[in-house]
C-alpha cells in the first residue's frame, strides 16, 4: 500500500508540474499578463486535485516545497511576474493542516524557505512547531508547552553539570534597589538603557472613574530596578555570607527570569524578558577565579555539543565585547546555517570590582583582610534559538534526540478490522521503549489520517517515527522514518519465534546515530564557512557578496579600529579562539598592518 501511495504521489507531482510548465511555455509566446487568469484557474484546479488524491500530507507538502524551489529557480532567470511563477508561489505557500470537523483544513501560510527569507523562515519554524507566541506585552514571549519542555530538558542537564562543580542553587529577589546598580560604574553603564524601573507600589482608580493610575501616595522611597542581572543583589548578600577564608570558594547559581528592555526583539534571541541561569562565585585568589570562569565556558561547550549537537568555538571576547564590569569574558560562538554567528553562552572573570564595590572581604589564615575575587556566568533561552537555526530545515523544526521532548512517536495504522491487535502491539512496543528510557508517545487520535499525523510531528521536530499497521504486525516489524534526513526503513522488533527483540537497544542505537549525524552535519557546514584571510578588503568583499561565515584573521587589538570595521561592514569580533592563539606569531594585523596581538574571528552576528 505504501508503494502504491508513493507511486501515485510521484505521478501526481509530475502531472501538476507538467501543467505549470505548459503554462510557462504558452505564456512565453502569448504574453505573460494575458495568461494570468489561466494560471489562476489551473492553480485552483491543482489544489483541488491534490486534496482529492490518496496522498499523505507530507507528500503534498513535499510538492509544495518542490514548487517553491522551482519558483526560486525561475526568479533567478528574471521571470518573477510570469504566470508559472505566480502559480508556483501561490501553491508553495499553502499548507495542509490537521482536520477540523472531519475535513482537512487548508491554511494560508506555510514555512518560508531559508533561501528565500532566512529571518521569516526562523519565525515560521517557531510558529509551526508551536514553541512560543507573542504576548500582549511588546517584546515578551509566551513559551508554549513544547518550547518549555525543550528548555526544561536543557535546564535539567545543565543543572546537574553545574552542581557537579560544587555550586548550589539559590534564589534572589527580582527587584533591585536602584542605588545598588550605581555602586559599580562600568556595570551600570552597560545596563542603564535597558532597565525597567518600578516607582510605585499600588494603583488607584482615576478621579473620573475611567481606568487606573499610580497612587501618588504610594511612591517608593527608592525606585526598584526589575532584575537585568543579579550581580549587585548577590554581592550585597555575599558580604553577609563571607567572613573567613573557610567560607571560600562560595559558588551560587540561580535559575530565574530577567528583564532587559530591548527595542528590537526576536523570539528566543533577543526579548524584553527571558529565562536563564546565572552563576556567581567568590574566591580567595584571582588565579582560582580565572580558572573557574574558564571551566564554566567548557561546561557550556559540552552542553552545546553533546546535548544540542551544536558545534561551538571557545574564545575570549575583545575589550569592546566584554561583559560590563568584567576583566575577561569567555564565550562559546556558534554558526547558524546562514553563516551568521550567535553568542551561545558567556563566562566572566570579574576581578575584584564587585568585591570592592560592596566591601566583600575575608580573613586570611594569617588574619589579614583581603577582597575576594569574582566570576559570573550564564546561558539563556537564547540557546533555543541557536538550536532551531542550527538544525531545522524547510519542512520545520529538527531536534536532536537528546533534547527532544518526544524522541519517538508511534502511530498505529488502524482500519475497520484488525485494529485491536495493532493497538495492543503498539502499546507493548511503546511500553518497552519507555522502559528503556526513551521518551515515546502514541498518536492514536481518532478521525485523523496517518498522513496528517506525519505532518504534525514533522513540524514539531520529533526525531524518529514508527508506524505499525496490520501488514507490519504480521511481519513483526515497524516502519520507521527519521525526521532529519527523511530516510525510511522497516525495523524488525520481533524474533522469528514471536518473542520481542531488545527494541529499546535497537531504537536507542537509531537515536544515537541521528544525534551524531546532526552534529557532524552542523560541524561540516561551519567548517565550510571558515575563512582564513590576510586582508580586510577580502573579508569586506565577501561580506558584501553575502558570503557570510567566520573569518579567522591576525589582529592588533585596537578599539578604534574595531569600531571602524563594525561601522563599515557590520562585522564584529566574535572571539579570540582559545585554540588558535599560537598562530599569531610573526603575523601582521589584517587591518592596520601592525604586529598582530591575537588571532580573531570576525563575523556578522545576531
Amino acid at each position: 500500500m505504501r508503494e502504491t501511495r508513493g507511486a501515485l504521489s510521484r505521478l501526481s507531482a509530475l502531472a501538476l508540474f507538467s501543467v505549470c510548465i505548459a503554462i510557462f511555455l504558452y505564456s512565453s509566446s502569448q504574453g505573460q499578463h494575458s495568461m494570468l487568469g489561466l494560471a489562476t484557474k489551473v492553480r485552483s484546479s491543482t489544489v483541488r486535485l491534490s486534496r482529492s488524491l490518496p496522498l499523505s500530507l507530507p507528500r503534498i507538502n513535499h510538492f509544495q516545497n518542490f514548487a517553491a524551489q522551482s519558483r526560486r529557480e525561475i526568479d533567478v532567470k528574471g521571470l518573477n511576474s510570469s504566470p508559472l511563477n505566480r502559480c508556483l508561489r501561490s501553491f508553495a505557500t499553502e499548507k495542509t493542516a490537521t482536520k477540523k470537523g472531519g475535513k482537512e483544513a487548508v491554511g494560508e501560510k506555510g514555512i518560508t524557505s531559508r533561501a528565500e527569507d532566512y529571518s521569516q523562515w526562523y519565525l515560521d519554524v517557531i510558529s509551526e512547531a508551536e514553541l512560543i507566541e507573542n504576548s500582549p506585552v511588546k517584546g515578551c514571549m509566551i513559551i508554549r508547552p513544547t518550547g518549555m519542555a525543550i528548555w526544561e530538558a536543557l535546564r535539567d542537564d545543565l543543572d546537574k553539570r553545574i552542581k557537579a562543580t560544587g555550586t548550589q542553587n539559590a534564589y534572589f529577589p527580582v527587584f533591585i534597589p536602584q542605588s545598588f546598580l550605581s555602586k559599580e560604574a562600568e556595570h551600570v553603564d552597560g545596563f542603564a538603557k535597558e532597565c525597567a524601573v518600578v516607582t510605585h507600589h499600588r494603583l488607584r482608580a482615576k478621579p473620573d472613574g475611567k481606568g487606573l493610575e499610580p497612587d501618588p501616595d504610594a511612591k517608593l522611597e527608592e525606585p526598584l530596578v526589575v532584575r537585568p542581572t543579579s550581580e549587585t543583589m548577590i554581592w550585597y548578600q555575599f558580604k553577609n555570607w563571607i567572613k573567613s577564608h573557610r567560607d571560600l570558594p562560595l559558588k551560587i547559581n540561580q535559575w530565574a527570569n530577567v528583564v532587559r528592555w530591548e527595542l528590537r526583539t526576536r523570539p528566543f534571541l533577543r526579548s524584553a524578558e527571558f529565562l536563564w541561569q546565572e552563576g556567581h562565585t567568590a574566591h580567595a585568589t584571582g588565579e582560582e577565579a580565572l580558572e573557574t570562569s574558564k571551566d564554566m565556558i567548557g561546561v557550556y561547550a559540552q552542553v552545546a555539543e553533546n546535548l544540542l549537537a551544536i558545534p561551538v568555538i571557545q574564545g575570549m571576547k575583545s575589550e569592546i565585547e566584554r561583559f560590563a564590569g568584567a576583566k575577561e569574558t569567555f564565550t562559546i560562538e556558534a554558526m547558524m546555517q546562514n553563516g551568521w554567528a550567535l553568542q551561545a553562552g558567556t563566562s566572566h572573570f570579574l576581578g575584584q570590582n564587585f568585591a570592592k564595590a560592596f566591601d566583600v572581604q575575608y580573613s586570611t589564615d594569617t588574619e589579614e583582610r583581603e577582597y575576594v575575587w569574582a566570576t559570573s556566568w550564564g546561558v539563556s533561552t537564547r540557546l533555543l534559538g541557536a538550536l532551531i537555526m542550527t538544525h531545522s530545515d524547510d519542512n520545520g523544526l529538527v531536534l536532536p534526540p537528546k533534547i527532544a521532548p518526544i524522541q519517538v512517536v508511534v502511530i498505529p495504522i488502524v482500519k475497520a478490522s484488525g485494529g485491536e491487535e495493532v493497538n495492543e502491539f503498539v502499546q507493548e512496543l511503546t511500553s518497552r521503549l519507555r522502559a528503556a528510557g526513551i521518551r515515546a508517545h502514541i498518536d492514536d487520535r481518532p478521525g485523523m489520517r496517518p498522513g496528517a499525523k506525519y505532518y504534525h510531528w514533522e513540524r514539531r521536530g520529533v526525531p524518529f517515527r514508527m508506524e505499525v499497521g496490520a501488514r507490519d504486525l504480521k511481519k513483526g516489524s515497524a516502519f520507521c522514518a527519521r525526521r532529519h534526513d527523511g530516510s525510511k526503513k522497516p525495523l524488525q522488533v520481533l524474533n522469528e519465534d514471536g518473542s520481542w527483540k531488545d527494541v529499546g537497544a535497537l531504537v536507542n542505537s537509531e537515536l544515537e546515530s541521528v544525534q551524531e549525524q546532526l552534529f557532524t552535519a552542523a560541524t561540516a557546514r561551519r567548517d565550510e564557512r571558515m575563512h582564513e584571510v590576510d586582508s580586510y578588503d577580502e573579508m569586506k568583499t565577501r561580506l558584501q557578496a553575502e558570503e557570510y561565515g567566520f573569518f579567522l584573521v591576525p589582529w592588533a587589538a585596537n578599539n578604534e579600529n574595531e569600531e571602524k570595521i563594525k561601522a563599515d561592514c557590520k562585522a564584529t569580533i566574535r572571539c579570540y579562539p582559545l585554540d588558535a592563539q599560537e598562530g599569531v606569531s610573526n603575523k601582521k594585523c589584517f587591518y592596520s598592518g601592525e604586529p598582530a596581538t591575537h588571532m580573531a574571528i570576525f563575523a556578522r552576528a545576531y
